[in-house]
């Protein structure tokens, strides 16, 4: 999970799942009762005699049945609590790799704004402050992410199987160059990284590595305050459940960066209803 939230994104998808889940339940049984009726008919009563439906009867409703269950079997399965995972990617400056993966999520997922997850934060380092924070530079020396190891990444909740279609938008930022989108940012901090729970272990590893190599790149497992990758094609692969991911302060979420034009007011405004309902949280740190 990742640490900064306790109540991220998941509840919001598992709502919807929950619903779509009653509705198959219901369409299920609304497909079997006709079946069970059926049956009825054939099930002894108290004075031992039996009473069969006609032939054609009972085949129109076995008919029925069966077709009412095999369509509610064959509708499309909607991503479970269960199959949601918390992952995250990292390119640079996370301002330009936030807005790639909004769109990755509207794309690939169909999500709507408020079902957004991708949020800017740190990963990467083995340290927090005492108080479990990981913040941006400050003046106050305040738990510097920079300090502590870490590198900015996007985090995200996604389905499992889509992890490898995720893989594919991340490796499409390092362009034919191999290079991520503002190599200007030097340091430990701008290094590239991606963490998955097991990371190389994941079951979707494969997909991922595929995608890299795709792209002529090299991944490694990272270690934890692995230095930058400038120049090297390098993506560090990191255990989230070693490596959690820590969420960036508000003000860093939805930003322009500086190397497009600007977003435009409405990618800026998303942060307001992501902080309303909770699936960005105020971290504590200096603003």
């Amino acid at each position: 999970m990742f640490q900064s939230f306790q109540t991220h994104p998941i509840s919001i998808l598992q709502d919807h799942s929950s619903r779509l889940l009653s509705k198959m339940k219901s369409f299920i049984i609304a497909a079997l009762l006709p079946l069970i009726q059926s049956a009825a008919y054939i099930i002894p009563t108290s004075s031992s005699k039996t009473v069969s439906p006609p032939a054609n009867n009972r085949r129109a409703l076995l008919q029925q049945s069966i077709a009412g269950l095999a369509a509610a079997l064959t509708l499309p399965r909607s991503a479970t609590a269960s199959d949601l995972q918390d992952v995250y990617f990292g390119a640079g400056c996370f301002w330009h790799v936030q807005h790639e993966f909004v769109l990755a999520e509207r794309n690939v997922l169909n999500r709507k704004d408020s079902e957004l997850t991708s949020r800017t934060g740190y990963a990467g380092g083995f340290k927090t402050d005492d108080e479990g924070r990981v913040c941006y530079h400050n003046f106050q020396g305040v738990a510097d992410y920079g300090k502590l190891g870490h590198g900015e990444v996007v985090g995200m909740t996604i389905p499992e199987d889509k992890v490898g279609d995720f893989a594919v938008e991340y490796f499409k930022l390092f362009g034919d160059k191999g290079e991520r989108a503002d190599p200007m940012d030097k340091g430990g901090e701008y290094r590239s990284l991606l963490g998955l729970p097991g990371g190389t272990k994941h079951p979707q590893y494969q997909l991922v590595q595929a995608a890299g190599e795709a792209r002529g790149m090299i991944l490694k497992d990272g270690k934890g305050n692995d230095p930058d990758t400038l120049g090297k094609r390098i993506v560090y692969v990191m255990d989230s459940n070693k490596f959690p991911f820590y969420q960036a302060e508000v003000y860093h979420q939805y930003h322009n960066d500086f190397l497009t034009p600007a977003y435009g007011k409405e990618y800026n405004n998303l942060v307001n209803a992501a902080v309303e309902d909770g699936r960005i949280k105020i971290t504590g740190c200096p603003s």
